[in-house]
């Protein structure tokens, strides 16, 4: 337990992927950083996530990128099936050449991504079971009172706390919006192996969106995305029902029965219904992702619905990107001095990263809400579009949003 009125340089609050991220990017930079986390221990629920090229950049910018490959399947293939048809209306090579390289898509396990990125940091830079009540001010220094009671004095605020955000609501970003969509997500564990070909199957239309793909040689990951009506009413009351509720949407569809079996598979445990919410990307171009020594990442930033597969792995750009904005201002005996003076480059560098991530912020929720609108319609027009002339374009902008590169910790 921190003495009361300890006095920290840099506070990361949250120990998600853009938390975790930040603070080892600021460590490789040789800035101490400490992580306060509301719950007791790593939140590993989420099951997992589709990782693309631009997560990889970020995650070998942090020297944990072959770690994660060793113990995941690269994706070879993308096959989207229209769900009111069952053809097949688009297909794409993840494995093709983009603009700054061949592509790389994994679907990693949450849980073995934060563990890499905790195991790199030095013991004691995550403090569990601390969570933040209020934020208040003493000239540059925010001071910060928890839960417990104890109260940390920073230099530096980061918020890396999800989409509720205490640090977003200080910095007065705007609410997150409620889509009119939920999302369920779960798991298919084979001892014995799953005997599934590397590749991302998409189930689009019919009112819903859905897919999986394998992680390793025994495990699958698997989503479905719908909108909710006063039918639904009950339905993610437990895991169970949420699970027949899948199986009953995609069984009046035109998905192929080994889909289904993945589903089927999946144990009680194993299945996760939440809302989706993203916040409005017009409110992005004007917003204070930066205020003085105060600043947000991950979903904290820029929430957005599923749709790109880009949550996470825009989460580990900014956690990048924001350690060699930071930490260029803080590293190193030349970044000392009076206080004014490290003030100004502690802010000239959080308004840099803002900079950087702001458009891509924006382009980011935007594109994923408009995406996943277009791909779940059941409307007959848009659907007709959509199978006919709209999939490859919807395929080409999943991997151009993923052909990005957040550079180094040191350029």
């Amino acid at each position: 337990m921190q003495g009361k009125d300890a006095a920290e340089d840099v506070v990361i609050v949250g120990a998600g992927m853009a938390g975790l991220a930040a603070a080892l990017g600021l460590h490789r930079k040789g800035v101490r950083s400490l992580v306060l986390e509301s719950s007791p221990s790593l939140r590993t629920s989420g099951f997992a996530f589709t990782t693309w090229k631009n997560a990889f950049r970020a995650l070998d910018a942090l020297g944990v990128g072959d770690k994660i490959r060793e113990q995941h399947l690269q994706a070879q293939r993308l096959r989207v099936i229209s769900s009111a048809t069952g053809e097949i209306v688009r297909e794409a090579d993840l494995t093709q050449q983009g603009k700054r390289g061949p592509h790389e898509i994994r679907c990693v396990r949450r849980n073995v991504l934060l563990q890499a990125l905790e195991e790199e940091l030095p013991k004691g830079t995550i403090r569990y079971s601390s969570k933040i009540v209020s934020i208040e001010e003493d000239g540059d220094i925010k001071i910060l009172q928890l839960a417990d009671g104890s109260v940390l004095r920073a230099k530096v605020l980061i918020g890396c706390d999800g989409i509720n955000s205490v640090v977003a609501k200080w910095l007065g970003l705007a609410k997150p919006s409620y889509s009119g969509r939920a999302a369920a997500r779960g798991f298919a564990h084979y001892p014995d192996g799953h005997g599934f070909e590397p590749e991302f199957l998409q189930f689009i239309g019919h009112g819903f969106r859905s897919g999986m793909l394998p992680c390793n040689e025994t495990d699958i990951y698997w989503f479905f995305t719908w909108t909710r009506s006063e039918h639904d009413k009950g339905v993610d009351e437990s895991a169970a029902k949420m699970k027949q509720f899948v199986l009953d949407k995609l069984r009046g569809s035109k998905v192929p029965e080994e889909a289904l079996a993945v589903i089927d598979r999946s144990e009680m445990s194993d299945v996760l219904a939440a809302p989706l919410r993203f916040r409005p990307p017009l409110s992005l171009v004007t917003a204070s992702i930066s205020r003085g020594n105060v600043c947000v990442a991950g979903d904290a930033l820029h929430p957005m619905t599923p749709d790109l597969g880009q949550g996470g792995c825009s989460a580990l750009e900014d956690g990048v990107i924001l350690a060699r904005c930071l930490g260029e201002a803080l590293a190193g005996k030349d970044a000392k001095g009076s206080g004014s003076a490290e003030n100004g480059r502690i802010e000239a560098g959080l308004r840099e990263y803002a900079r950087i991530r702001r458009w891509r912020s924006v382009e980011l929720v935007a594109t994923a809400y408009t995406v996943g609108f277009i791909q779940q319609s059941d409307n007959a027009i848009v659907s007709f579009l959509r199978d006919k002339f709209l999939s490859g374009v919807l395929a080409g902008r999943l991997l151009k949003m993923a052909d990005y590169d957040c550079g180094t910790l040191s350029n």
